[in-house]
């Protein structure tokens, strides 16, 4: 069943191409407007792309991800006044989108949410004030601020762009003596693919390290109600470089430690007025309850959208989208089954084989295996989600059954580098 749009009618704030072919089948003809950034059209030839979709009416050029001027964009393409949702692509699009929505009166995340949410260190302002678990942070501007807050914290630190998704340059250092060395890496991170080559202005949050268990939460909300919520379990990398390995839906955890999360990441949109959208928030459990991590005003990435549409039987990004042009869907109350990711993690070099992959797909209840990577390649260190190598997804009838049966297709895959 197609999406009931007419022409114009989505507006997709970045050039989210992967999510737009997920749901090709969903969207009429012509429907959808992606709005991206001038260089970024150009850098990644962004007009043939869009060409081969024939849901994508046209592409418009707009500088949005360092601020957004709605009313100049509206008098120069009158016709998003027709629009009937507007989307946020990517994480550097929330606050472009929630602008565009509220100048249309649509529905959306709402201006102050999507600017707390995409500013690591206002929302950890926000979490603060509302009681919420919080670690122990501070804003800073040079390394020996943060060395400084290191030893206070007992030698160890976390250390994160304030403006960054995916990774992208938070690192836990163990040592305070390293943290100068460490510094630029936080202070001057890497310009990711979707982000504009003018730079993204960020500053540098550190933090407590915590300790527990790691989950998400993924709410999806309606004017400020709570219409549908998911625990997911998460796995990352030890070492300083914390990227996300593999994801479990739904989490494991007791229905009291579930309820708990669901509570916090609840009470978290409600203290920073968040409308209408996806809300995924990220938690570890300490031994003093639930710690905040860090929040997102959109879709999750690593394909937890995937999961939970597997795990409860329903189309989640359909459901959101109807969400934010106003529609109520009827959503699950509880999954029926169960859906696990592991990403795949090459050594740095160059790719000289890649083996198992017929063993993979074989492994009972395996859904897809993808490697990103082929011989020739050379692979970096994965010092953020965009440097892994591939991914296997995997169904189950419950969370253990589906984190074996994913676990044992990616161990079945080698990536060999020289």
């Amino acid at each position: 069943m197609q999406l009931d749009l007419g022409r114009d009618e989505m507006v997709v704030l970045g050039s989210a191409l992967d999510l737009l072919r997920g749901l090709g089948d969903l969207l009429p003809a012509g429907s959808v407007v992606v709005v991206e950034e001038p260089d970024l059209i150009r850098s990644r030839d962004l007009d043939r792309h869009c060409a081969a979709l024939s849901f994508v009416s046209r592409l418009v050029a707009v500088e949005y991800q360092t601020g957004l001027d709605t009313a100049a964009l509206l008098a120069r393409e009158p016709e998003l006044a027709a629009a009937r949702l507007v989307v946020p692509g990517l994480e550097y699009g929330v606050l472009a989108a929630a602008q565009l929505a509220e100048a249309l009166g649509l529905p959306g995340a709402g201006v102050t949410a999507a600017e707390i949410f995409t500013d690591k260190h206002r929302m950890r302002v926000l979490a603060a004030g509302a009681g919420l678990g919080n670690p122990a942070f501070e804003l800073v501007d040079t390394a020996a601020e943060a060395t400084a807050f290191a030893q206070r914290q007992g030698g160890r630190c976390v250390l994160k762009p304030t403006r960054r998704a995916g990774s992208l340059g938070v690192q836990i250092v163990s040592d305070p003596a390293l943290v100068a060395a460490a510094w630029a890496a936080s202070a001057d991170p890497e310009t990711p693919v979707d982000a504009t080559g003018r730079g993204l202005p960020t500053a540098v949050l550190v933090e407590q390290v915590l300790v527990g268990s790691e989950h998400s939460v993924e709410l999806l909300v309606a004017d400020g109600e709570v219409r549908f919520g998911n625990v997911t379990d998460k796995r990352v990398l030890t070492g300083g470089r914390p990227v996300e390995t593999g994801h479990t839906v739904p989490s494991a955890l007791p229905p009291l430690a579930r309820r708990e999360l669901l509570d916090v990441a609840t009470r978290l949109a409600e203290a920073a007025g968040f409308r209408t959208g996806v809300l995924h928030s990220e938690w570890i459990r300490t031994a003093d309850g639930p710690a905040l991590v860090e929040c997102a005003a959109r879709l999750p990435g690593d394909l937890i959208t995937a999961l939970i549409s597997v795990a409860y039987e329903f189309g989640f990004v359909p459901a959101y989208l109807r969400m934010l042009r106003g529609e109520r869907p009827g959503l699950p109350a509880r999954p029926t089954g169960a859906a696990a990711v592991e990403f795949l993690l090459a050594l740095p070099g160059t790719v000289a084989a890649v083996d198992g992959v017929r063993t993979a797909r074989r492994v009972p209840g395996v859904l897809d295996v993808g490697v990103g990577v082929a011989v020739g390649d050379r692979v970096a260190e994965v010092t953020s989600s965009a440097r892994r190598s591939g991914q296997v997804l995997a169904w189950g009838a419950d969370p253990t059954e589906a984190t074996v049966a994913v676990t044992r297709a990616a161990g079945a895959i080698r990536i060999i580098t020289g």
